[in-house]
C-alpha cells in the first residue's frame, strides 16, 4: 500500500515539473539596452525605456499619430512590432511597395482577387507627417502585409 501512495506522490511531482518546465528563454541572458544614437543627456533624464512599453495592453490607449512614431522610429524593435499589430487592429493596412499605412476611406468601388480601387486615407511619413486622401487608388494586394497576425 505504501508502494501505491509513493508512486501517487512520484506522479504528481511530475505532473507539477511539466506544469513549470522552463522555457528556452529563461537561459538567455537580459538584454542590457543600448541606444542606436547616443546622446548625452543629463543623468536626471530616464536612461533606459520604461518597461510599461513593453506591454501590448498600453499601446490600445496611444493615439494614431504615437502609434505611427513608434512605428517609424523604433524600427527592428518589439515597440515597432505591437504598433503595428495596434495600427492593423484599427484597420490600417500597410502597403509593402510605398512602405506607408492605408486605411479605406469608403468602401471599394472595384474588388478583383488581385486588387480593390477606391479612396483611402494614408499616412505620409516622409513629406508632411499627417494623414491624406488618394482617391481611385489601386491597392494590390501582393503588397498587403499579411505576416502580422493581430
Amino acid at each position: 500500500d505504501s508502494s501505491r501512495l509513493d508512486t501517487s506522490a512520484r506522479l504528481r511531482a511530475l505532473e507539477s515539473s511539466l506544469r513549470n518546465i522552463p522555457d528556452l528563454r529563461d537561459s538567455e541572458r537580459p538584454k542590457a539596452y543600448v541606444p542606436r544614437n547616443p546622446y548625452p543627456t543629463p543623468g536626471s533624464f530616464p536612461q533606459t525605456p520604461a518597461p510599461v512599453f513593453d506591454f501590448p495592453s498600453i499601446f490600445e490607449k496611444f493615439d494614431t499619430d504615437t502609434l505611427f512614431f513608434i512605428f517609424y522610429y523604433q524600427q527592428g524593435t518589439y515597440q515597432q512590432y505591437l504598433a503595428a499589430r495596434e495600427l492593423k487592429k484599427q484597420s490600417w493596412r500597410y502597403h509593402k511597395k510605398y512602405l506607408t499605412w492605408f486605411q479605406r476611406h469608403e468602401e471599394p468601388k472595384v474588388t478583383t482577387d488581385e486588387y480593390e480601387q477606391g479612396t483611402y486615407v494614408y499616412f505620409d511619413y516622409e513629406t508632411g507627417w499627417c494623414q491624406r486622401i488618394k482617391t481611385d487608388f489601386t491597392f494590390e494586394y501582393g503588397y498587403l502585409e499579411d505576416e502580422l497576425n493581430v
